[in-house]
């Protein structure tokens, strides 16, 4: 059976939140440009990255792709880039010369620290108005919304 169209009021509510995405979008193409153009700066990419190594433990490539939910070419390049910042070391494993392993260096986990306390300050005076059910239908819509996109 069918759904029945959108009434105006659901289709320009969806509009907003497509608009809004676009909008998040946007801010996270400045930041990365940010993190090219400031030393110390990280963008969303980099900051998955760090967070994926310091929740896991070190990883192979492929580990780290998939925690941060990129290709392993596209891992390879943030990890290159993480390396030339002093944040990870790149190690050949010894059962497998073929293989590496990326693991936090000090310097790369106190950024993480301090990129999450920043985070979690930022994200507590600019959503505190909001209760947990508030947030945690939000990060529910977020998470739709990157379905949404992935099968766009």
């Amino acid at each position: 059976m069918a759904e029945p169209p959108p009434t105006d009021d659901r289709a320009r509510a969806l509009d907003r939140l497509a608009r809004a995405a676009y909008r998040l979008s946007a801010a996270d193409a400045r930041l990365r440009g940010r993190a090219t153009r400031t030393p110390g700066a990280l963008s969303l990419t980099h900051a998955r990255a760090l967070r994926t190594l310091a929740e896991q433990g070190p990883l192979s490539i492929g580990g780290l792709a998939a925690g941060t939910e990129t290709t392993g070419a596209a891992t390879t390049q943030l990890v290159n880039g993480l390396v030339a910042a002093g944040y990870v070391t790149r190690t050949r494993r010894p059962e497998d010369k073929r293989s590496v392993l990326v693991a936090l260096t000090d310097t790369g986990r106190a950024l993480h620290d301090q990129r999450q306390r920043a985070l979690a300050d930022a994200l507590h005076g600019d959503l505190g108005d909001y209760d947990d059910d508030a947030l945690d239908r939000a990060a529910e819509v977020l998470q739709r919304l990157s379905a949404v996109y992935d099968r766009l």
